[in-house]
């Protein structure tokens, strides 16, 4: 008789978020937590499931105004996925894209209204689209338009995988 192996289980990803005043801001432009918990009048948690996408924008201002712009698309980490650690994401996730400074973050914010102006979801755009923003982001390039094109082609590869 073979000894049973066992497979280890995922945690699910929890992302904090926050609002203090006019200070600090962090939520969810998109995503569809499981749950979402209320810690005090000020933070809250939201809890996605392995393989789940969400998009978090934070914001820090002081007297002078915003100083930190930031916006992460991210993948909760699965049994196939290494997973980075990221303050305010337990136990981590897979980072898709990284924007910082105001005009990248609200050309992130731009994508993603246009995406959703074509009707489409941002949480079923392909991960590579997002890790292919964050590349173009990242060398100062314009990155390309999501289009009714490519996204049926997303899923008709997801089809063809699954």
């Amino acid at each position: 008789m073979m000894p049973s192996v066992r497979v280890p289980t995922v945690p699910n990803m929890r992302v904090a978020l926050a609002t203090v005043g006019q200070r600090i801001n962090i939520w969810l432009r998109f995503g569809a937590p499981q749950r979402i918990f209320r810690l005090d009048d000020y933070r809250r948690q939201a809890v996605f499931l392995p393989g789940a996408v969400c998009c978090r924008v934070s914001w820090a201002a002081n007297d002078y105004g915003t100083v930190h712009w930031q916006v992460m698309v991210l993948q909760a980490g699965t049994q196939r996925d290494g997973i980075q650690r990221i303050a305010g994401v337990a136990p981590g996730a897979r980072i898709l894209l990284c924007a910082e400074g105001e005009p990248r973050v609200k050309a992130v914010l731009a994508i993603v209204d246009a995406i959703e102006a074509l009707g489409i979801s941002p949480l079923h755009v392909s991960t590579v689209y997002w890790q292919v923003v964050n590349d173009r982001l990242a060398a100062r390039l314009v990155p390309p338009a999501y289009t009714a094109e490519r996204h049926a082609a997303h899923l008709a590869r997801s089809a063809l995988t699954n």
